[in-house]
């Protein structure tokens, strides 16, 4: 059984493939915050925006199989784009909780190209096309090599020195967003400095935020 808080279409707002159309998946639940606010102060993780309780978003539900979801995920791609190789992003909450082997395969069967975003602190299943890792706070990695490494910045427990051995090939800053506008200013200001003191990252944007995107 899957249960998808929420599954959209729309284009990829951060990092390396910003700006493709893509299917969204998000999984319910994250083994770094219960997503209760309650909670937020004790968690591993603790300046995410995203509500990932339940299934009750947009085309979100339970789901017995990988066939009944990835059936469901294809739906929301557009008919007859030929040229335009389909593309699924698995994210959260953690997704790794739920992506199995099974579903992978599944999307694959219908011809979709398979992303995930993750905090990384879990192993992956075989068969993920495009691998983007999002360290959080002081957590031990799992994934230590991938497609592409995406921390947000400034993150006083996760400073970027931590991760520039790892076995990435692409490295992204992305500033920590933040509700007073002075405060969120500061965090960009800072994550370009980084970046042009350290050339082996790249500033990533949320451009879904910046465009109104949803």
């Amino acid at each position: 059984m899957y249960h998808v808080k929420e599954a959209f279409y729309t284009l990829q707002g951060e990092g390396a493939r910003a700006g493709r159309a893509s299917v969204f998946c998000r999984f319910s639940g994250c083994n770094l915050w219960s997503g209760r606010e309650q909670d937020r102060a004790s968690a591993a993780c603790r300046f995410c925006d995203t509500d990932f309780i339940g299934t009750d978003g947009q085309h979100g539900g339970r789901f017995a199989s990988a066939d009944a979801l990835s059936e469901h995920l294809m739906s929301l791609w557009p008919e007859a784009q030929e040229r335009a190789a389909p593309y699924v992003v698995f994210t959260g909450g953690e997704p790794l909780l739920q992506l199995d082997e099974a579903l992978i395969d599944a999307m694959h069967a219908r011809g979709f190209e398979v992303a995930v975003e993750t905090n990384g602190t879990l192993p992956a299943p075989a068969g993920i096309d495009w691998l983007c890792v999002s360290p959080k706070a002081a957590t031990s990695l799992a994934l230590t090599r991938g497609d592409e490494l995406k921390l947000v910045y400034p993150q006083q427990e996760a400073p970027p020195e931590r991760f520039t051995d790892l076995d990435f090939r692409h490295f992204y800053l992305q500033p920590l967003d933040t509700t007073p506008l002075a405060e969120r200013t500061r965090h960009l200001d800072a994550t370009v400095a980084y970046c042009l003191a350290n050339p082996q990252w790249r500033l990533s944007l949320q451009t879904h935020k910046i465009t109104g995107i949803d």
